[in-house]
């Protein structure tokens, strides 16, 4: 059995040599064959040269190393399309991903009928309180919304076997959220839950900013209730301004007065200009990842590489 572990990282490199030296003493105790594929996203800081030396040292090594910054999506389809491996696991470099986790999740797959094996966390220890709500209402909402089910606390962190990895190779949408295609191609999964664990070294990539906007990738990507919530809203105040202009034609019949009521005219036309321009913004999101997908550019370019006979653009 050949085992690829795929690696995205981004200014990693006070990380890598705490994970390189781990993974692999958990790896060998496996016995099973091996392959790294480092995927460099972009990194300004010394992670490039790290991954040269690591290349250097141990054939299993193998690092792609991106133009620029395509972000960890990209970096994970950069894996995905490299990876020989007949099972593939998907790990931080950031020790966040724990790799002791690695023997009990090839021994689910080796001895269950399960097509891969997804880790989630159990607690969110360590993470502030308003980022973790956030994150709990987030997991709730597209379940709700969304046919494909994401499980709340699910981590990248997966071990699969080839066939899945195929599937999501043929999944080539620009727009990437790696959680909706992991649920939404299926297969049979096995989620191990372990303790949230701090990072060994570095800081997170992760801002309150991005995460939100990686949310609502999310939602945009795997479900169009928005689309149908923007319809339905145009149809309720399209009632409500019928009521309203029969409620003036009354009042005006009946009191006689044009002047009255031009505030609450005033807040009205606001509101609905407001609940417009809201809908609009909805749909300008799908028309511009509508328009981005019919571009048909790579998700990724790499500029560097250890080895011949890869993907260099998909």
């Amino acid at each position: 059995m050949l085992l690829s572990i795929i690696v995205p990282c981004y200014n990693e490199q006070d990380a890598l040599p705490f994970f390189y030296s781990e993974a692999t003493r958990i790896v060998r105790s496996i016995g099973c064959d091996y392959e790294y594929i480092f995927v460099n996203d972009g990194s300004k800081d010394g992670t490039l040269y790290i991954l040269r030396q690591l290349a250097d040292q141990d054939k299993h090594v193998t690092y792609l190393s991106f133009s620029r910054n395509f972000g960890k999506e990209a970096a994970m389809y950069a894996g995905f399309c490299n990876a020989n491996g007949d099972y593939v696991v998907v790990m931080d470099a950031d020790m966040q991903d724990p790799p002791a986790l690695l023997p009990r999740m090839i021994e689910l797959l080796d001895h269950k009928e399960y097509d891969s094996v997804a880790t989630r966390r159990a607690t969110r220890t360590g993470e502030s309180p308003i980022r973790s709500w956030f994150a709990r209402k987030f997991y709730q909402l597209i379940n709700r919304i969304s046919d494909t089910e994401i499980v709340d606390g699910a981590r990248d962190f997966r071990l699969m076997k080839r066939e899945m990895v195929d599937a999501i190779v043929e999944m080539s949408e620009y727009n990437r959220f790696s959680k909706g295609i992991f649920g939404w191609i299926g297969f049979r999964t096995y989620w191990l839950s372990y303790e949230n664990v701090e990072r060994v070294a570095g800081k997170t990539k992760w801002s309150f900013w991005k995460l939100f906007r990686y949310a609502i990738d999310g939602i945009i990507n795997f479900s169009q209730v928005p689309l149908s919530v923007a319809s339905w809203g145009g149809v309720l105040m399209t009632f409500v301004a019928f009521l309203l202009t029969i409620a003036i034609v009354i009042r005006r019949l009946i009191f006689g007065d044009p002047v009255a009521g031009w505030a609450s005219t005033i807040c009205i036309i606001i509101f609905i200009g407001g609940i417009q321009l809201f809908c609009l913004g909805i749909m300008g999101q799908y028309v511009a990842k509508t328009y981005i997908e019919t571009k048909h550019r790579p998700h990724f370019i790499i500029a560097e590489t250890n080895k011949r006979n890869v993907r260099k653009i998909q």
